[in-house]
């Protein structure tokens, strides 16, 4: 999964792209609204954590402006925003929420707090909202962060975790080389490297030689998972 974090704290906006990394998440930083913007119109993201204060305006604005559709964002999902802000007044929150903000979460905060909130949010459009999901044997619990195959668990790297992530919450659908790089693999990525093949292949090594179809010139598509 792909999220922009927008915060013009250098070294909080640092330890937030340092913890999601390795928590396994592509993630972009954005210093103010206008790199926001620039972002959003060009990358497509699951989800935005999004600072109240910031140099050249507010969250509120760059949120209620998404919401509008001022901001055209490439997909057809909805952008969902998870607002980060030390401004925890009732009044405040309200006005988050009501500007269109998924979640409200004041700082300081915990690492695992934001955790459980992103999780829950990107949940949303992932079976019905359960943490689990499954394909035959094929079992991943994206709270716990755990794949297990025929109840034996697999150790998979953060990078495969996402791309079985995202293949499994879209069954039977094919999805491109290029839709993966967008989701879980962050701006800096070369477009043009074969990290997303040698991904696949490394997880189709663990999964079972069926367990992923390649079409050509179209992506990847989960299938079975063999014994």
């Amino acid at each position: 999964m792909r999220l922009l974090v927008v915060e013009d704290e250098e070294d909080l906006a640092e330890g937030l792209r340092v913890g999601l990394s390795r928590t396994g998440y592509a993630v972009d930083v954005a210093a103010d609204t206008a790199q926001a913007w620039d972002r959003l119109t060009v990358n497509e993201y699951d989800l935005m954590l999004l600072d109240v204060n910031l140099p050249d305006g507010d969250g509120f604005a760059l949120c209620r402006a998404l919401r509008d559709g001022e901001v055209h964002t490439p997909g057809d999902s909805e952008l969902r925003v998870l607002m980060l802000t030390a401004r925890g007044n009732l009044t405040d929150r309200v006005r988050g929420l009501d500007g269109g903000a998924d979640d409200y979460l004041v700082k300081p905060f915990h690492l695992a707090e934001l955790l459980a909130r992103i999780r829950a949010l990107l949940r949303r459009d992932t079976n019905g909202g359960t943490a689990t999901l499954t394909v035959g044997g094929l079992v991943l619990n994206s709270a716990r962060r755990t794949v297990t195959l025929h109840g034996e668990p697999v150790s998979l790297t953060p990078k495969e975790f996402g791309v079985l992530e995202y293949l499994m919450s879209r069954p039977g659908r094919v999805v491109s080389s290029e839709e993966l790089l967008e989701h879980v693999w962050d701006a800096n990525v070369d477009p043009f490297t074969q990290t997303v093949r040698v991904t696949v292949g490394t997880l189709r090594r663990k999964l079972g030689e069926g367990s992923i179809e390649t079409l050509i010139s179209r992506g990847y598509r989960l299938a079975g998972v063999t014994p």
